[in-house]
């Protein structure tokens, strides 16, 4: 088959495609060339380069053919990121963001909104203070074992965290138990945060519409924590006052057998001490949560984030101690912890995932690229973390300065007839309200969270947010105010019961 031209006549024969090509090009190059010559003279002194008028007639082409599709929506994103999106209407956000935008301050803002829904431990921000002021200098320096060099700092790092902090951190979990249990540094997965570390636990035990069962009053963080990427359920497990909301095994027996109806029930999730209530649990109740786990087959996460703030007589006991004790299947436990509320320091990022599961561990070592924390952080706990009388002062002080926040509040809310759960640790009390609101109903809570946030200008966080079955009680962080606040606090709170009481 021959190439037809327009000169096909004369390049017929051998040869005929490279002079059928070669010709038909040179005779349009001078075609070209001549009309160039007879062009009129363009008015523009600065003629568009060729680049530009390539991009130009680009962009023209491009435009023209969108308009012959049809109309254009806006562009889409995930239903994931959708979902997450959208505005965040529980009231401990709500409330969150208010504080943020109208903060309180004693000589600063007078009339703004005190902040009692953060649990954020600012009683101790001086003495951290005062250890990194004194340290350092030595820390660049290299002086007292300081590695805070730039080849120790700015270089990559273990994702999962740094194996001499891993070992300071196990020596401090264990030193929070009194030195009851043993902490393996290998068995410690570190994190930019509990956060991190409790919706990993959750992405390693269950799969996306299993459920994890969970006593109630709860942090209301879990909701978001918990269910955002991972797809995981949380089932509430009501709890009572007339037991000061502590963990009916009966009850969680129902929940379990009724949940399993409709879903895939992997764990049980305890906190230990509560939030929000500030339980410690006993040692028989930690037992009774691993023989139901073992007898349903399921497996239990343990936060113990405010293991170190316990400010009451009644003793700590890390559900560590008693696998170790007694004969437990260890590979179904997993502990989650942090040094944000115990050290003080959220601002760090410091997550600790700890499990006696190899498989979670695994899986938790290689989840930790897109949660690792600093290297410079890392480097200046080590040094803190391994100063023993530091850290021993510490947490007598914390613990004295916790105890005299948390008894001079609780006395103040008990002078507008306030009373409060029994509470052995945590920045907070559960606080018993029930006889301002207008209804007992979760609608009669909201109405008074509502006036106690825009009309008090005092932020806490209703029970409702954390799943509380008993209309009335409220979550009041203690620890992000000075004393000199708390007749501030208590007098705008006297001026909403008073109302409230004359209403009803």
């Amino acid at each position: 088959m021959r190439l037809i031209v327009p000169l096909q006549g004369v390049v017929q024969g051998r040869g005929g495609l490279i002079w059928g090509s070669l010709i038909p090009c040179a005779l349009f190059y001078f075609l070209q060339l001549y009309l160039k010559r007879r062009r009129p003279p363009s008015p523009s002194s600065n003629p568009p380069s060729p680049s530009q008028s390539f991009s130009d007639l680009q962009r023209s082409s491009s435009r023209s053919n969108l308009s012959t599709r049809g109309s254009i929506g806006r562009v889409r994103i995930s239903s994931r990121a959708s979902s997450i999106a959208k505005p965040n209407d529980s009231p401990y956000y709500v409330g969150l963001d208010k504080a943020k935008l109208d903060p309180y301050d004693r000589f600063g803002n007078p009339n703004g909104v005190i902040h009692l829904g953060l649990a954020e431990n600012r009683l101790c921000f001086d003495l951290i203070e005062k250890w990194i002021s004194e340290n350092l200098s030595n820390l660049v320096m290299g002086i007292n074992g300081g590695d805070l060099n730039i080849s120790g700092i700015a270089g990559y790092q273990p994702f999962d965290g740094l194996i001499e902090l891993r070992v300071a951190i196990a020596d401090f979990m264990s030193r929070v138990t009194r030195r009851s249990v043993t902490f393996d540094p290998s068995q410690i997965v570190l994190m930019a945060g509990a956060t991190p570390a409790i919706e990993m636990l959750s992405f390693c035990v269950a799969d996306s519409g299993n459920a994890l069962l969970v006593p109630t009053p709860y942090y209301p963080g879990f909701d978001r924590d918990i269910r955002w990427r991972t797809g995981v359920e949380l089932i509430p497990v009501h709890c009572r006052s007339t037991d000061n909301f502590a963990l009916n095994m009966t009850v969680l027996d129902q929940a379990f057998n009724q949940a399993r109806k409709r879903v895939k029930v992997r764990g049980v999730l305890i906190s230990n001490p509560t939030n929000p209530v500030g339980n410690v649990l006993p040692r028989e109740t930690l037992c009774s949560v691993l023989d139901f786990a073992q007898e349903k087959n399921i497996h239990v996460i343990c936060d113990e984030i405010f293991a170190g703030s316990v400010h009451g007589h009644e003793g700590f006991v890390s559900i560590a101690e008693v696998i170790e004790i007694e004969n437990f299947d260890k590979s179904r436990v997993h502990i989650v912890y942090g040094l944000s509320k115990d050290l003080s320091i959220p601002g760090f990022r410091v997550g600790v995932l700890y499990s006696y599961n190899e498989s979670v561990l695994a899986a938790a070592r290689r989840l930790t690229r897109f949660t690792s924390i600093s290297a410079l952080a890392q480097r200046l706990l080590v040094s803190m973390l391994s100063d023993a009388k530091f850290i021993e002062e510490y947490m007598e002080i914390n613990k004295q300065r916790m105890r005299n926040m948390y008894d001079l509040f609780v006395e103040g809310l008990e002078l507008v007839g306030i009373r409060c759960a029994k509470s052995s640790a945590g920045f907070y009390c559960w606080a018993d309200m029930s006889e301002l609101i207008s209804s007992y109903s979760e609608k009669g809570e909201l109405e008074l969270w509502d006036k106690l946030l825009n009309v008090s200008k005092i932020n806490v966080t209703p029970g409702s947010a954390c799943h509380c079955i008993e209309p009335g009680w409220f979550r009041c962080c203690f620890t992000m105010m000075t004393q000199e606040d708390i007749p501030v606090v208590i007098a705008r709170i006297r001026r909403i019961a008073e109302t409230s009481k004359s209403h009803s």
